[in-house]
């Protein structure tokens, strides 16, 4: 897919802008003194060094940081350090700060300040509780609870906020836990081609059209199985797209990329999903079946868009332009093809994708003013998010000449991750059909030389090129049996 080119300055929201937010104030001068190495452009942050942007994130008396600029930076932070190491210059900053109240007339102040390290740090585990999962980490975070609650003795308000926010995280961690050993456990069939056939089954076995017939129903169904997958991926997830391609810092985040199955996950199922509609048009025996097959399928793909799930729908586009299914003219040429034409159109990847990226701004747009469950539905082609990501990344470099992190980047970066997020947390309106969804989960796929093989099978080779792919399979099977 073509590389994404981004202009910051027109695609910036006020959402992610960094601008300094009423009653909030900019950020003291700090321990260090690194707060004048942040760079501002009409009230936005656009770059930093890295102290002083690590400074900019921890409270003072008179200073919180905007949720928003908590949010980019621990998320794009790990692209420089882990976040174990983030964690214990933070705890030296908070010493540093309250050394200084200790020992100057703002002595009193001393619990506000506590209170609002508190509030940083439940942010920070609510947002990502998975950089508690190193054991580093959570050492950094007992150590900075511990210097913290020494200045509320008397009534317990802060401790109270740290066994709260202790409890919160340590069951997001159990939870995390439990679902990564249950992924390990159904990884094998996750990624199962299926069998390679040497006839098409029987014309009676089941297939998609007996287990539901509706394409609404069925588009439904896939949606369910897409909020489902994409719910598991969390931000960190995706911030490895960035830290994968940084040589230099892999080693730096191990431990970041050892978590990376939610996202091979949800591929797989794009890919799954498209061998499963190739397969369901290849193995049909009868050409008036097929034909009905390819337009059952059409009409699920043009569901799928109705509903704002681009991303089931590109896979079954996917799966119809597969070769061994577009190679079956004489199918096609039963098939109504002016609504799969329609279909492409969105789908055609000229201009960047142009088309698709219009329907995808006027869901987001449906969404965002949406009353209901059903209008709030948005899944983004996953593969043309990835690609945005890691040409973002790519085309804009991390640093600055002058040696500053170049934050306005990843503003942008956060901007989209946050959004993908927005959308990934919508809950299905649509009722559950155990039944349709175990078929799409479970029905043998075809490999790639089986559908070539079914394929040949229904029509036979019509050129040369055709005439030894098929000689060279028959060979292959005769070989095998």
């Amino acid at each position: 897919m073509p590389q994404t080119s981004v202009v910051f300055s027109s695609i910036l929201v006020p959402s992610c802008s960094g601008q300094v937010q009423p009653g909030m104030g900019e950020r003291g001068g700090g321990a260090g003194g690194g707060s004048g190495d942040l760079i501002f452009q009409d009230g936005r942050l656009i770059s930093g060094s890295l102290e002083a942007l690590m400074e900019h994130l921890v409270p003072t008396v008179d200073y919180y940081p905007d949720r928003t600029y908590i949010f980019t930076f621990l998320l794009s932070s790990r692209v420089f350090m882990p976040p174990h190491d983030l964690l214990a210059r933070v705890g030296q900053i908070c010493v540093e700060q309250r050394q200084q109240l200790e020992a100057g007339p703002e002595k009193a102040k001393l619990k506000s300040f506590s209170a609002k390290i508190v509030q940083l740090l439940k942010e920070w585990t609510e947002a990502f509780p998975y950089d508690f999962q190193d054991e580093k980490a959570m050492a950094e975070l007992k150590a900075i609870t511990h210097r913290v609650t020494q200045c509320d003795e008397e009534n317990g308000t802060v401790k109270k906020a740290i066994a709260q926010m202790t409890q919160s995280l340590l069951l997001s961690l159990a939870a995390r836990s439990q679902l990564q050993e249950l992924r390990e456990k159904l990884r094998p069939s996750a990624v199962d081609k299926g069998p390679i056939l040497k006839t098409k089954p029987p014309a009676a076995q089941k297939d998609i059209l007996g287990v539901c017939c509706d394409p609404l129903v069925l588009a439904q169904q896939l949606t369910h199985i897409e909020l489902d997958r994409v719910s598991s991926i969390h931000p960190e997830d995706l911030m490895q797209i960035v830290s994968h391609m940084d040589s230099l810092d892999n080693h730096r985040c191990r431990g970041d990329l050892t978590k990376t199955y939610s996202l091979e996950a949800y591929d797989n199922w794009f890919n799954c999903l498209s061998m499963l509609v190739a397969t369901e048009v290849c193995r049909v025996v009868k050409k008036k079946h097929r034909t009905r097959m390819l337009e059952f399928f059409i009409d699920v793909a043009r569901e799928c868009f109705n509903i704002g799930n681009f991303n089931s729908m590109m896979a079954i586009i996917s799966g119809m332009n597969l070769s061994p299914v577009a190679r079956l003219k004489k199918t096609w040429s039963k098939v109504k093809t002016a609504k799969f034409d329609v279909l492409e159109h969105h789908m055609d990847p000229s201009s960047n994708f142009c088309n698709y990226r219009t329907a995808l701004q006027g869901a987001t747009q449906r969404s965002q003013m949406a009353n209901s469950s059903r209008e709030k539905i948005v899944i983004p082609v996953f593969n043309l998010f990835v690609k945005d990501i890691y040409f973002l990344h790519k085309i804009h470099t991390n640093h600055l000449p002058n040696g500053h992190i170049n934050f306005k980047k990843f503003w942008e970066i956060s901007r989209q991750i946050h959004e993908f997020m927005t959308w990934t947390q919508v809950e299905c309106p649509f009722e559950k059909d155990k039944k349709i969804q175990s078929y799409l989960l479970t029905a043998p796929i075809y490999s790639e030389e089986a559908l070539f093989i079914a394929s040949f099978e229904s029509e036979g080779p019509e050129n040369h090129m055709e005439k030894d792919s098929w000689k060279t399979l028959r060979t292959t099977l005769l070989n095998r049996a």
